[in-house]
């Protein structure tokens, strides 16, 4: 990480992209850099870094959701504390895919968003289950990006929290991928051209906001 530092006048502010992969509804079983969930989202980190961007992409310990246990929830945090203890005037945006999405909506519903630490999240292929939580502060925005092919998550029920979240006033915007399925393979490169678009906006956001702060 780099070191403690205050944005100064003419500095671009620091957008870090926080890169969470998917996982599995059950497992303990440790998370392995080889396992095709965190393998799946180094093209996205490495994508990312080619533009320019931060981008940390976090380890689960396990590779399970596991219920109540919310395992790779902590692991997230973990990687989000070490983000603004090296920098508290860092911003970031949220990349995950599948069960990343969800550990995304963990993370807001922290209260993270808004003038805090997360600005937006860019969620592909969402595992969003009926009574998922989206926790949207006034200036965290949301782009959800599913293939309309998908049989392991529903791109129907991510579709309606986004409109949701848009009723409530939410800037928040839903893309569907045509005949993609749940793994991204089908149209790879549509897939990283709008997910790295999506945090290329929300980057912008910040940096125009923190630059409209100090005039």
């Amino acid at each position: 990480m780099t070191p403690q530092h205050s944005t100064t006048p003419g500095e671009r502010p620091r957008v870090v992209v926080m890169v969470l992969p998917g996982g599995k509804v059950l497992s303990h079983r440790r998370s392995r850099l080889w396992h095709l969930s965190n393998l799946r989202m180094l093209s996205f980190t490495a994508a990312l870094r080619r533009q320019g961007f931060e981008a940390v992409q976090v380890r689960y310990r396990t590779r399970g959701w596991n219920g109540a246990e919310q395992s790779p929830v902590a692991d997230a945090r973990q990687a989000l504390n070490r983000i603004t203890a090296s920098d508290p005037g860092a911003t970031v945006v949220l990349l995950g895919h599948s069960m990343g999405g969800r550990v995304a909506a963990a993370l807001l519903s922290d209260g993270l968003s808004g003038d805090a630490a997360i600005a937006g999240v860019v969620a592909l292929a969402p595992w969003w289950p009926a009574g998922t939580s989206l926790e949207l502060d006034q200036g965290t925005r949301l782009l959800v990006i599913h293939g309309t092919a998908d049989r392991w998550t529903d791109p129907a029920a991510s579709q309606s929290t986004v409109e949701m979240a848009r009723r409530s006033g939410a800037d928040a915007e839903w893309i569907g991928v045509e005949g993609a399925g749940h793994f991204m393979l089908r149209r790879p490169r549509c897939w990283h051209r709008l997910a790295i678009s999506g945090v290329s906006g929300m980057a912008r956001g910040v940096t125009e906001l923190k630059q409209g702060e100090r005039r």
